[in-house]
């Protein structure tokens, strides 16, 4: 049995975050729609410019975004939602990809969340457990569902080019340059 703290929370949803207060219920749900657009439009802007998503990433941006901005639950949400409505709209990610990227996606949004948010870790840090758990979670999808559909690779081809890094090693190198600048000018402008 959990431990029950105050206001029935128990010790894990403390811990995790996962408690949204009612007074910010309508500023977390209100960021994550934009997130969520974000997460349709920016894919959009960068095929415009002819930089592919498998190897600029830039659905990544707004789920890692929403974790380290908003908190675990919108990271989540926008991970997990991010791609399936962008397939909907846009046709892109392709259909097979959808699960694989949602699972991936919602991993990097609750884990940026709660190591930044709750854990107190920093910026670079969690952002490099985000993107690893969230890459370990698509290799493992791409096992589990390559058992029951046709997908371009197998989970072994997968995981010996160290998890499709090597493919979109550009989109990691902006992650890693972007985001924490991001966070750092949203951490400062919230403190003035």
């Amino acid at each position: 049995m959990q431990t029950k703290l105050s206001n029935n929370r128990t010790l894990i949803e403390e811990t995790l975050g996962l408690i949204i207060p009612r007074n910010a219920m309508a500023r977390v749900a209100l960021a994550t729609v934009l997130y969520l657009a974000l997460s349709v439009l920016l894919p959009i802007a960068f095929h415009q410019f002819g930089l592919g998503g498998r190897v600029w990433l830039p659905m990544h941006i707004p789920a890692l975004l929403a974790g380290f901005l908003v908190g675990p639950v919108s990271g989540l949400i926008v991970g997990a939602v991010g791609p399936g409505l962008s397939a909907l709209l846009t046709g892109m990610p392709p259909l097979y990809a959808v699960p694989l990227m949602s699972m991936e996606l919602m991993m990097y949004g609750l884990v940026a969340g709660v190591c930044y948010n709750r854990l107190r870790i920093n910026v670079y840090l969690s952002l490099l457990l985000a993107m690893l758990m969230g890459r370990v979670l698509f290799g493992l999808g791409i096992a589990f569902l390559g058992m029951f559909m046709e997908i371009p690779y197998t989970a072994g081809q997968w995981f010996s080019t160290a998890g499709a890094m090597v493919t979109g090693w550009p989109g990691l190198i902006v992650q890693i340059a972007v985001i924490p600048f991001v966070v750092a000018g949203w951490r400062w402008k919230r403190n003035q």
